[in-house]
């Protein structure tokens, strides 16, 4: 895996997650995090999205041990000084610890072979049938929850693109979305999906069906 590099700079960022193979806004405001864009910007474009825990320093929180290396594709600097920026998801990584470094931004040492198979995460084959119910489900869900997706979208997408996206943007909780992160492949992903609903069953209680 040598084609990313082992030392990476990290934005930290509660309930985002993003996987290998898809692409997200990301909205660049607070200095230190317009320093490492502008950084990246000047180098290889290559930042790690990863989920702080709750625990530990409010400044310098504990994170946890997979995220994500992603390139800024895209970006535009505004008039009052923010990057929106275009991330896309490369490979998924493994803390291996933190550097301590003079920069206004944290960076971490990585390793990427846990999941290797990343690059070819879009041609994993699996039925879509398999993951029907979770769809019904998600539906009632997000529903409930206010939350709006385009669904004729998704379903016209593989099962790999399908599951990303609600993965990211589901209204799970940090660790939820973090377990979701760390799955090995589509089989483990639907599993967990279907484990994590289980515990939102009151939420499709006495509502039938979502058009």
């Amino acid at each position: 895996m040598n084609q990313f590099p082992n030392k990476i700079p990290v934005f930290p960022l509660s309930n985002f997650i993003v996987f290998p193979n898809t692409t997200v806004p990301l909205n660049i405001f607070e200095p230190r995090y317009l320093k490492m864009t502008e950084d990246a910007i000047a180098s290889n474009r290559l930042i790690g999205m990863i989920q702080p825990k709750k625990i530990g320093d409010s400044k310098n929180p504990d994170l946890f041990d997979v995220g994500c290396i992603c390139k800024i594709v895209s970006f535009n600097e505004t008039e009052d000084g923010r990057y929106i920026i275009i991330l896309k998801g490369l490979n998924r990584f493994k803390k291996i610890n933190e550097i301590e470094n003079k920069k206004i931004y944290r960076e971490l040492n990585v390793d990427y072979n846990l999941y290797i198979n990343d690059k070819n995460s879009e041609k994993e084959y699996f039925e879509f049938s398999k993951i029907e119910k979770i769809l019904e489900e998600l539906k009632l869900l997000f529903k409930k929850r206010g939350y709006e997706i385009n669904w004729n979208d998704l379903e016209g997408q593989s099962v790999y693109q399908t599951l990303s996206a609600l993965s990211m943007a589901s209204p799970f909780s940090i660790l939820e979305k973090q377990i979701l992160l760390e799955t090995k492949n589509l089989e483990e992903r639907q599993l967990k999906f279907k484990e994590i609903l289980n515990t939102y069953s009151s939420d499709f209680s006495n509502i039938k069906t979502v058009q």
